[in-house]
């Protein structure tokens, strides 16, 4: 006969079975906690009166998850990007299945480039000319279909409160 002996790391009464399936919830929970995509405030913004939904990405998680993971997005639908600061700004579209434009907007929200991006890539990075506020990411040849190009302005109303870092 073996002798059965209680593993002092565990809690008494408790099986195995049990402790693993409780370690998988936590770390499942843990995961989705820090997982893309994240809920976003949301505001509505134009561009020569063509109206856009767009998420507002003001953090530096927020920015960094963008809109990877996402396997779509909405007609007129996108992610604005707003930094506290004006700067050089780089892009990339890793863990991002959606064939996306980039415009890179001032102060005032005048775009200052358009780059269309290529999906699921990692070698190719997407710059901001110059130094700029605020980037919005929409899907890719919206700004041609609509007509929208650089010196165009994106006129934002933009809730009171929300916070920016």
């Amino acid at each position: 006969m073996i002798p059965i002996r209680h593993n002092a790391n565990l809690p008494v009464g408790s099986k195995p079975l049990d402790c693993i399936w409780l370690s998988l919830i936590l770390i499942f929970v843990s995961a989705k906690a820090l997982a893309c995509p994240l809920e976003l405030p949301v505001a509505t913004i134009s561009i020569n009166g063509h109206a856009l939904t767009v998420e507002l990405a003001t953090t530096p998680k927020a920015r960094v998850c963008g809109l990877s993971k996402r396997v779509k997005l909405p007609e007129n639908h996108g992610m604005l990007f707003i930094y506290p600061n004006v700067g050089q700004r780089t892009f990339w579209m890793k863990d991002t299945h959606i064939p996306l434009s980039i415009a890179f907007l001032d102060d005032s929200g005048r775009i200052l480039s358009i780059q269309d991006m290529t999906p699921m890539q990692t070698d190719e990075r997407y710059h901001s000319l110059q130094p700029v506020r605020y980037a919005l990411e929409i899907n890719q040849g919206w700004f041609a279909a609509h007509g929208i190009g650089v010196g165009d302005i994106v006129e934002m109303k933009l809730p009171v409160v929300i916070v920016i870092r």
